[in-house]
């Protein structure tokens, strides 16, 4: 919780990445609303509702699970976010009432998980929540280890005139730390670090199997482009199977 404290949510909304654009959100929300099918969405690390808020406009219930309350007071604040039910607590593990069409993780928050055990429990925990039938959704980033220099572990992807920020990257454990490097206008730096633990697609697959999950779609990005090697991203669904209906009483 404390990477998401305060200090970081007080300028969340404010991010200048591609996950903001309003396109970005419109393309998600779209994908999102058809994966519900008509039925009610879980969004595992709601956040500050940047995909919520916009999701349940379109008629969707949503409810929420997040593990930081000054993301969720965020969410509160803004038109609509007191209509969003949301649970404190740990998104691989805490429970929200009733069960879902959709479940959904987007922008690399699986990534938030630091362990494989915690990732597993993850899916288990979204298959709890899902209705027969219903789908989990989710959005994350394809290891860059290919843009790795030579001999070295660390990705610079983001600099500018206000700081940069790298990744740092063991390929033994798949932990990926994220270092973010700022200068405040007075000239003071900050440094704030995030553990986060990269997952390949067909390992998601297998979590997702052993979750009771079957694999029903991946593609490259919310417009439903190809997977391919060259994707940096992919959008994949799982299904929980249907309850297998029962034969007819004999008279």
């Amino acid at each position: 919780m404390e990477h998401f404290g305060e200090a970081v949510a007080a300028g969340y909304d404010d991010g200048g990445g591609s996950e903001f654009a309003a396109e970005t959100i419109a393309r998600t929300v779209d994908f999102l609303h058809a994966a519900a099918g008509g039925g009610a969405a879980l969004e595992l690390g709601i956040g500050t509702g940047r995909i919520a808020l916009p999701l349940a406009r379109r008629g969707v219930p949503v409810h929420g699970i997040d593990l930081s309350p000054a993301m969720t007071e965020r969410l509160r604040a803004k038109p609509g976010g007191t209509q969003i039910p949301v649970v404190i607590g740990d998104f691989a593990e805490a429970t929200a009432p009733g069960t879902y069409r959709l479940v959904y993780l987007v922008f690399n928050t699986l990534m938030n998980l630091p362990t494989q055990e915690a990732q597993l429990a993850c899916f288990r925990n979204a298959a709890r929540h899902l209705a027969p039938g219903g789908r989990f959704v989710v959005e994350v980033m394809v290891p860059e280890l290919r843009g790795l220099p030579h001999g070295r572990n660390t990705v610079v992807f983001d600099t500018g005139p206000e700081g940069w920020a790298y990744t740092e990257y063991d390929t033994v454990t798949q932990r990926a730390d994220c270092h973010y490097l700022r200068v405040t206008p007075d000239g003071r730096g900050t440094r704030r670090t995030i553990p986060f633990r990269y997952v390949w697609p067909a390992e998601l697959d297998l979590m997702a199997r052993l979750a009771g999950l079957e694999a029903r779609e991946r593609w490259g990005g919310w417009n439903r482009e190809p997977f391919t090697q060259e994707s940096r991203a992919h959008v994949s669904v799982w299904e929980k199977p249907a309850e297998a209906e029962r034969p007819a009483a004999c008279d």
